[in-house]
């Protein structure tokens, strides 16, 4: 029997496009202060609809990050995800083309809606014009697997690639499947998601759901675990992730940020908030037990946060039903109440923040947030110093799938 190490799934680099901040550096910083940025919808087209507030990314402008022959045949959810891939690539001192072993790195991201700006306009094409004026991107622009694809196409990687849909949730499975993939043998792994639901269509889609918030006031939209809570707002961009094979990082010269060390995820139903409870303590039960972690080594939990009574008194109790104890003494932390749910893109963006405050000792707050009505230690109004070795994080998608990651510090100083 062999007596090799078992490979061990670090982050090595982390790329971000998100509404407070256009790269990894700048979206932390305003986590960390707790900036909130949502605000009036602006796009063309969304004037009418009865969601006014979202998180919408500013100042991106795709044709500075990504070359004309990709914008044409993408949508705006694949130029998030390609431009935060590039960043975590650099970020991990990886080549971002002509890579030296094209067959050891794959990309696995996860979507929730697709290419809706892009798909609305060419139907509308379609049925104003007829079928010859409808561009021949259209039949991969607004597919979920768009993102993988053309990451994978651009930089030359020929390895595992995949796609993840399983809601909301997908945004750690696809970081479970990456890992995974790493244990396996792949040498490294692209890996996150980016959403773009702030369309006319995209957005007439996401009005059927019961947990939405229409509150006209920015400030007031989203206020989860308060007795204000009235649904959550939906937000763009997201992150991506180099997931690596930890000896072949460090043989050349990587830091090592974080180990994905544990994951497990759960199914309960579409809006069944309070079966959720059940759903939700297992994966984290599922998941520790993974990580082979005690609930008292979780030093911070990245909260799921919906913003709903109900699921938000699900989770609380799912948090102590899996913690005992630990469950009112851990730091609990929910920065997305700043910038909005970006949907499979925002549990990334909760497991990028956790990276960063693992390395900074610091526990970002909950913005927006000023009286809770749950027996949970949420961090608000300023960040918190704290000893940060582990992190859980937690997510659940509306059409009932459940997940929980727990990720590790690094070896490696803060940077």
């Amino acid at each position: 029997m062999s007596s090799q190490r078992p490979r061990r799934a670090v982050v090595t680099g982390i790329g971000v496009i998100a509404p407070n901040g256009l790269s990894a550096e700048a979206y932390w910083k305003s986590v960390r202060e707790g900036l909130g940025v949502l605000d009036r919808i602006t796009r063309e087209g969304c004037e009418h609809l009865p969601l006014k507030v979202a998180g919408e990314v500013r100042g991106f402008d795709a044709s500075d990050l990504i070359e004309e022959r990709f914008l044409v045949q993408t949508d705006r959810f694949s130029h998030y995800a390609m431009a935060a891939a590039s960043m975590a690539l650099d970020d991990a001192g990886l080549a971002r083309d002509d890579p030296e072993e094209p067959f050891d790195i794959g990309v696995v991201t996860a979507a929730g809606s697709g290419g809706g700006e892009f798909g609305q306009r060419e139907l509308q094409k379609l049925w104003g014009q007829g079928s010859k004026f409808v561009g021949p991107y259209q039949s991969i622009a607004w597919f979920y697997a768009a993102s993988t694809g053309q990451i994978s196409i651009r930089s030359g990687f020929k390895g595992p690639c995949g796609v993840v849909a399983s809601d909301e949730a997908g945004g750690l499975d696809a970081l479970a499947h990456a890992a995974r993939a790493v244990r396996r043998g792949t040498g490294a792994v692209v890996v996150g998601a980016a959403e773009a639901p702030l369309a006319p269509y995209s957005m007439v889609c996401q009005l059927g759901y019961p947990e939405l918030s229409t509150v006209e006031d920015p400030d007031r939209a989203y206020r989860p675990f308060t007795t204000a809570a009235c649904g959550f707002v939906p937000a763009e961009g997201g992150a991506m992730l180099v997931v690596e094979d930890e000896t072949r990082a460090r043989d050349r010269g990587a830091a090592v940020r974080a180990v994905v060390a544990g994951h497990a995820a759960t199914f309960t139903g579409a809006s069944r908030w309070e079966e959720s409870r059940e759903g939700l303590a297992r994966a984290i039960r599922d998941a520790l037990d993974e990580a082979e972690c005690a609930p008292e080594e979780i030093d911070v939990v990245f909260a799921d946060a919906l913003g709903v009574p109900e699921a938000d008194r699900a989770e609380a109790l799912a948090i102590a039903d899996a913690f005992g104890a630990h469950a009112t003494r851990v730091p609990v932390t929910a920065p997305k109440t700043g910038i909005g749910r970006a949907y499979c893109g925002a549990p990334v963006l909760d497991t990028a923040a956790a990276v960063f405050a693992m390395e900074q000792g610091l526990v970002p707050p909950t913005p927006n947030v000023f009286d809770i009505s749950h027996d949970l230690d949420l961090v608000m109004s300023r960040a918190r110093p704290a000893e940060l070795r582990t992190a859980l994080v937690l997510s659940r998608g509306l059409m009932g799938s459940n997940a929980a990651l727990v990720v590790r510090r690094g070896d490696d100083s803060a940077r």
